[in-house]
Parts: C-alpha cells; sequence; structure tokens
C-alpha cells in the first residue's frame, strides 16, 4: 500500500482504518506543522519506513498494525 497523503493545511491530524482481508491497518497522519504533504516520518508498529512516499507492505495475518506518518 502507497501511502502519499494530501490534506488541507489547517487539519491537524486524521485517522482511518483501512482492513485488508483478515488484516487491519490503523493509521495516523499528523500535520504538527500545517502543511498540505510531505512525510517526514513514517512508522510501521513502531518500527521507521524509509522514504517520503512511503510503502506498507500489506500483510494477511490477521493481527492489528498500526502506521503512524508525520507530514512536515
Amino acid at each position: 500500500m502507497l501511502l502519499a497523503p494530501c490534506i488541507p493545511k489547517h487539519w491537524p491530524r486524521f485517522e482511518i482504518v483501512f482492513q485488508y482481508a483478515s488484516t487491519r491497518y490503523e493509521i495516523v497522519v499528523e500535520n504538527p506543522h500545517g502543511v498540505s504533504r510531505g512525510i517526514t516520518q513514517a512508522e510501521l508498529d513502531g518500527q521507521a519506513l524509509p522514504g517520503n512516499q512511503v510503502r506498507v507492505p500489506l500483510a494477511e495475518d490477521g493481527a492489528t498494525h498500526r502506521v503512524r506518518v508525520v507530514l512536515g
């Protein structure tokens, strides 16, 4: 799954839940600097993900995974 959020500058954050087969992804996008796009940090289950367009590997493991993205 490719994440490249583009949001209104006045949104401080948003959250979504993405279901892939039996697996749940809880995604939080934080916008502490009031920008529209540009990822400065991303994590999957607490582990850093590289790049400014983040690819989250999809697993069909029945677990709940947490994705955190910080814009800046």
